[in-house]
């Protein structure tokens, strides 16, 4: 399963070692074009008291190399909440880094690139939500983590993918508004009794995927087991095996390991989780996030270098987002 804990650090240990982890996806050749890079974050990261936070859709080099703490949002927000270091890397994109920053005013949350954005994100604005509360007013409005700090204020509680259905359930109420990813609210609504209201907002990534590429993946590879996110299209979840988070679906291949799967995701996800199991077959036709991707060795460590790019939060924005963040992590 892919960790989400501190103490995956690589701080301690000799660069063959941290070689070991990926050499089955770095040719030997390339190595030494990716290890200075490693060994200078690694040594800043102790010197600055400072960790690095990567998604699960973080490529191998910084996954499996320089990242402390690993995992889909839920598990970032999570253990951004209880770390103990003076400063976080967020090796993601910024959402993320701002949600970071809300479960810790006090530290300094650097994001390697400015322009590593998000296509939900971006898909709805805080005025956006106040109009939805004038057109469906006392109806609770749960925000995915997907969103500006701004969203978040105006919201009443967040949800990530793991615990969009258990956050929806526990807040009572008949009928709530869940944005801004139509398809995740379409695919939890079809696990509840609760009405939900969703907003038209798609992820780049998992809307480009059609159940026609389901079934002939299931033509082409014989016995595949196909696994998708929930930000995929209704009509992809249905004629898929399973349906969860990244961190789902990374604990369904540990525990079931299905002798050759496919994971209906961002690119390097599969990268990732491949490298833990050698013995199962990994088919990817995978799609690309361009803003994951702006994340790189060098601008982690230029990050840490010049303690940039520090993001911040307005403070009356940030105390309204965070007790929406913190009443998720309470909830659910």
């Amino acid at each position: 399963m892919l960790e989400t804990a501190p103490s995956r650090s690589s701080a301690a240990l000799p660069l063959p070692e941290i070689y070991a982890r990926v050499e089955r996806h770095i040719p030997p050749l390339e190595w030494p074009v990716f290890a200075g890079d490693i060994a200078e974050i690694l040594r800043l990261k102790q010197e600055k008291n400072a960790v690095v936070l990567a998604h699960n859709y973080q490529t191998p080099d910084i996954f499996h190399t320089v990242a402390d703490i690993v995992g889909d949002s839920l598990a970032l927000a999570r253990e951004a909440a209880r770390t103990d270091a003076r400063v976080i890397v967020l090796a993601g994109v910024h959402f993320m880094a701002e949600t970071a920053k809300l479960l810790n005013p006090g530290k300094t949350v650097l994001i390697p690139d400015l322009e590593a954005g998000c296509s939900l994100a971006a898909s709805i604005t805080a005025a956006d939500i106040r109009l939805l509360r004038e057109r469906h007013p006392r109806v609770p409005i749960v925000s995915y983590v997907n969103t500006s700090a701004a969203v978040k204020a105006e919201s009443d509680v967040c949800c990530t993918s793991a615990n969009a259905k258990k956050i929806v359930e526990a807040l009572g109420a008949p009928r709530v508004i869940m944005l801004p990813d139509e398809y995740l609210a379409h695919n939890t609504a079809a696990q509840t009794k609760v009405e939900i209201i969703a907003w038209q907002g798609h992820c780049e990534v998992h809307e480009r995927f059609t159940a026609d590429d389901v079934k002939s993946l299931r033509e082409s590879h014989p016995g595949v087991i196909v696994l998708a996110h929930p930000e995929c299209p209704p009509e992809v979840v249905a004629q898929c095996d399973f349906t969860g988070s990244t961190a789902a679906m990374a604990d369904y291949v540990g525990k079931q390991r299905p002798a050759r799967v496919v994971l209906l995701t961002e690119c390097s996800m599969s990268d990732n989780v491949a490298l833990q199991y050698p013995d199962l077959e990994f088919v990817r036709p995978c799609n690309l996030c361009p803003h994951m991707k702006r994340i790189t060795l060098p601008k982690i460590r230029r990050a840490l270098e010049t303690m940039t790019h520090e993001v911040t939060v307005d403070p009356d924005i940030a105390e309204r987002a965070r007790r929406a963040v913190e009443r998720m992590l309470a909830l659910g």
